[in-house]
């Protein structure tokens, strides 16, 4: 074997050894990516934010409607329809 082709063998050589290290080194950081991406989307983090959870309350108007639909639903009675929409009213 000449001098240049120890050279070119030796230099093909090394790159096959980098290239087989980047094929080794890449499918685990393939998966292991693919794992944290999965996981944040499933366990609803998020970045920065923490959990703010407002707690909504339904508006007097809307509070009447579902009143007025329990009673037509035959849930509640008249009286009980009549007492809780003056609580309604008066807790304004």
């Amino acid at each position: 074997m000449k001098p240049s082709d120890k050279q070119a063998h030796a230099k093909n050589t090394k790159h096959r050894t980098q290239y087989d290290n980047m094929k080794k080194l890449f499918v685990p950081a393939a998966v292991a990516l693919s794992a944290i991406v999965l996981l944040t989307g499933c366990l609803a983090l998020q970045i920065g934010g923490g959990d703010k959870k407002e707690e909504r309350k339904a508006t007097v108007g809307q509070q009447l409607v579902d009143l007025k639909k329990a009673r037509d639903a035959g849930v509640i009675t008249d009286a009980e329809y009549e007492t809780q929409k003056a609580k309604i009213l008066g807790g304004k």
